[in-house]
């Protein structure tokens, strides 16, 4: 018998008990039904606004700074279908679907308004949607190296082969995870080797995100929600304008840190989209910050989450600043 299938046949089953040992283990937070399939909710900290927590295309890093956020106020961090805790929808992994979903959630939940929006990149266009389609619920965003539509839909060749190359990854990586390959490398610390910033995290912090990663349907999601970005693209489209709206724009300084996996990547033609993106996005409010995340990758929730804690303390001070002008106003 070949040793490549015995060592495969190993860490297959290896895969298989892990995960039914963690199954046994009840999740942080909730879950929610949203019409046939559950969305995982955690809640944590007090205080109004509450703060609601999106993640990136593939992330659940808003686990990463729970710790630090609910310091602040009360912070409401869910699992898009298919990521961590959450089961995968039947419905296609657009911005508008996911905004449905996680409106059934808050509902669901009771989560009352008002909400700051706190949005991770791909994150970033579900957050604007959801600002849009229920403005009476939000006074404030946070979008951390979000994207814009306008230059996603126009992007050049040789970054949408880059995009077509990660989803094959993504592909290979949800095989990888049924055979128990990833969550082997995660026992050799591969998580940290790709990126150390991870090592300055709790071990409570980063479990949910490494758990999430070992599963197969973590992967197929990434895949169904690249596949889709174009038609998130074009359903954000009718969300680019909110008025006075308080809205913080966090911009990393590169989208990639140069290193030995981005040495065929274009690392200046996606600095130069990211750059075009920012400049609209400053657009959207007329009460727009942008705030530089001088030593981040694209990955800000890792390089300097302390621009995002920084971030949401402006929402909220401008929040506090508008209802203290609105009681004087009542009361004069």
């Amino acid at each position: 018998m070949p040793t490549n299938f015995i060592v495969l046949t190993i860490t297959t089953i290896y895969q298989a008990i892990a995960c039914q040992l963690e199954n046994r283990q009840p999740p942080p937070g909730k879950l929610f039904d949203v019409g046939g399939y559950r969305l995982h909710l955690s809640v944590l900290g007090s205080g109004s606004p509450t703060i609601i927590i999106d993640h990136s295309l593939g992330g659940i890093e808003g686990y990463l700074l729970i710790e630090e956020l609910t310091k602040l106020a009360k912070v409401c961090i869910y699992d898009r279908a298919g990521y961590g805790w959450s089961d995968i929808s039947p419905y296609p992994r657009t911005s508008d679907r996911i905004v449905t979903e996680l409106n059934t959630l808050l509902n669901q939940a009771e989560i009352a308004p008002p909400y700051i929006l706190l949005g991770d990149s791909f994150g970033s266009y579900n957050m604007r949607l959801y600002a849009h389609r229920f403005p009476e619920k939000v006074v404030g965003m946070v979008l951390t190296d979000g994207l814009h539509e306008k230059e996603m839909l126009r992007m050049p060749l040789q970054l949408q082969l880059l995009k077509f190359f990660f989803i094959s990854g993504f592909a290979i990586s949800a095989l990888g995870s049924i055979l128990g390959i990833i969550r082997v490398l995660k026992v050799w610390g591969i998580f940290e080797l790709l990126k150390p910033e991870l090592k300055k995290f709790s071990k409570n912090a980063l479990n949910p995100v490494k758990r999430s990663f070992c599963r197969a349907k973590h992967w197929i999601t990434m895949t169904r929600e690249m596949l889709a970005l174009n038609s998130s693209a074009r359903q954000v489209r009718i969300a680019s304008q909110f008025g006075q709206m308080p809205i913080v724009n966090i911009k990393s300084s590169h989208f990639f840190k140069p290193a030995f996996w981005t040495t065929f990547i274009p690392l200046r033609s996606a600095d130069k989209l990211r750059d075009k993106m920012h400049a609209e996005l400053s657009t959207l409010s007329t009460d727009c910050i942008q705030l530089p995340a001088d030593s981040s990758s694209h990955f800000v929730w890792t390089d300097q989450p302390d621009v995002i804690v920084n971030g949401v303390k402006i929402i909220l001070d401008k929040v506090q600043l508008s209802c203290a002008a609105t009681f004087r106003n009542e009361t004069d």
